[in-house]
Order: C-alpha cells, then structure tokens, then sequence
C-alpha cells in the first residue's frame, strides 16, 4: 500500500454516512460516562473519577465509520459503535478508589453502559 493510497482509504472513510440517530447513540453513550445518574446508571456515580471529553465522541465516531468501512459498508449500524466503543472509551475513562476497592474496571464500565444505554 502507498501513502496515497492510505491517505485516500482515509478520506473514504470520513465520507461513510452516519445517521443522526447514531451520532445521538455515541454522544449517549460518551454523557452517560460523565453524568450516569442521567441515563440511569446512580450505581456507577461512585465509580466514575471523570468520563469521556468530546474528543471521544469524535473518535468513537471515526472509529466506527472506520469499522464500517473494513466492513465494506457505506454506512454505520450500532453494532459498529459497539464494536469499537471498548476501544476507544476504555483509556477514556478515569476510575475512582472506590471503583479499584471493588474491582470495577474501565472496561466493564463501559460493558455495563452498552447494555443499558438505548440502541436506535
């Protein structure tokens, strides 16, 4: 593969579209991890030091047009987001003691919001 080559796969992979409902799902998904309370997840206030910035909206939403695009698709569906949401929400997201103290990781924090947070 060349640098073009790459550099143009991309621009391909900013152009895949993306539905407002998925771009809703992510930005969900990224608030839920800053103020669960509001999404309905009180259990892991305490667990939380700090969630996701915006850059990791912007990320998780790249990276699943990206997994869209390897899987020759011109379009996200939600099982791309949930694909790489572990990804790039895992380093993202800032544990507190108390969630070391019970053995909550970053990861089944992010499991745990997956499952709750409502697909489109």
């Amino acid at each position: 593969m060349t640098p073009n080559t790459l550099l143009s796969a991309r621009e391909v992979v900013r152009e895949v579209y993306m539905d407002e409902k998925i771009e809703r799902y992510i930005l969900d998904i990224v608030f839920a991890t800053r103020q669960p309370d509001q999404y309905g997840l009180p259990h892991l206030r305490n667990y939380i030091s700090y969630g996701g910035s915006p850059r990791a909206s912007i990320n998780l939403a790249l990276a699943a047009k990206a997994y869209a695009f390897i899987k020759r698709r011109g379009y996200v569906i939600p099982e791309d987001v949930r694909a790489v949401c572990q990804d790039v929400l895992r380093h993202r997201i800032g544990i507190t003691y108390e969630a070391e103290a019970d053995n909550v990781t970053a990861e089944s924090i992010v499991t745990d919001l997956l499952n709750r947070i409502k697909v489109p």
